[in-house]
């Protein structure tokens, strides 16, 4: 049996940018608030995940498409956030975590 060192280090680093976007979601839920986070930074990164996912689209390479679709829906919640108004953000994440 071979071992594919390469699909190895592709599957960490897919699950760890999957895994990247979760605690910065989970804050902003939990503190209602989107201080100090720059919009410009996410529209960037949104940018940068559809543009690998489009890529892995046009390539037909699921190993592409998948973990960079999880990120941009990440990122672009990320930044809904960021561009909504306080009080909608707080809505927001009312809604999403009515317990706190």
């Amino acid at each position: 049996m071979n071992f594919d060192w390469t699909t190895v280090i592709g599957t960490v680093g897919a699950a760890a940018s999957v895994a990247s976007f979760t605690p910065q979601a989970w804050k902003i839920i939990r503190e209602r608030s989107t201080k100090g986070l720059s919009l410009a930074m996410f529209a960037l990164t949104c940018l940068s995940f559809a543009s690998w996912t489009t890529f892995g689209v046009l390539k037909g390479e699921w190993t592409l498409i998948i973990p960079n679709a999880i990120c941009l829906a990440f990122a672009l919640f990320i930044f809904a956030m960021i561009a909504l108004p306080a009080r909608k953000t707080r809505e927001v994440a009312e809604t999403l975590d009515p317990t706190t």
